[in-house]
């Protein structure tokens, strides 16, 4: 199956690049200035079966031609691969949010309380010197108040996932390694610690599913 990349024009027609164009701008990418020639013989082509992919791409602006020189990255290639490059530089610490979180004495009702007043899927909870204790999602809390008359009163400690099952980022690890986590343990919050020290790990903050969607929305109006 062919592999597609999308590019809407400026009439706002939606046109697909196939496989083949994808890995002419890849080659272009890494080896300009490179000539007509050397894209066909790299692809194992002749000249005349790419023409066509080549004006395409000059025309959407993927790639410039400059003649008796070559085919360059063109302005919209170009300003892809500089929001690829600015992704790719992200730490956690530039886009993290400040962590919401309870104390490891709260109960469940405090912790409901806590959530829905701060709109979050996801409590960070940290004990008295605000070191990491545990994290509760709306699921825990929903497991445990549905059709439990005594859940209000319990302590939240009863209640949340604790190591070696908390899943961590540090302030200094890229945005998409946070993002690669968030999705491989299938969660919606990562609590933002400290470098891991001998008597636990200070919360600094937390990354989320919306502040990653929000990046790589960025990203993509850019």
């Amino acid at each position: 199956m062919e592999k597609w990349d999308l590019h809407k024009s400026q009439e706002g027609t939606v046109i697909k690049l196939s496989s083949r164009q994808l890995e002419i701008v890849e080659l272009v990418r890494r080896h300009a200035p490179i000539t007509g020639e050397q894209l066909a013989e790299a692809l194992g082509l002749s000249r005349p079966t790419i023409r066509s992919d080549l004006s395409l791409l000059v025309m959407l602006g993927y790639l410039d031609a400059k003649p008796k020189v070559g085919y360059f990255l063109g302005t919209y290639a170009a300003a892809t691969s500089r929001a690829y490059a600015r992704t790719m530089e992200l730490k956690v610490r530039d886009v993290q949010a400040v962590p919401v979180v309870v104390r490891d004495n709260s109960t469940v009702q405090d912790a409901v309380v806590t959530m829905f007043t701060e709109d979050v899927g996801g409590l960070t909870v940290v004990d008295e010197k605000g070191r990491l204790a545990g994290i509760v999602s709306r699921k825990d809390l929903l497991k445990v108040t549905l059709g439990n008359a005594a859940a209000a009163t319990m302590p939240i400690s009863l209640v949340m996932s604790r190591e070696p099952n908390i899943v961590t980022v540090t302030p200094d690890d890229s945005v998409l390694d946070a993002a690669r986590k968030l999705i491989s343990h299938e969660v919606d919050m990562l609590p933002v610690v400290a470098e891991e020290q001998t008597e636990g790990r200070e919360v600094v903050g937390r990354i989320t599913k919306t502040i990653i969607t929000k990046v790589f929305i960025g990203m993509a109006g850019e």
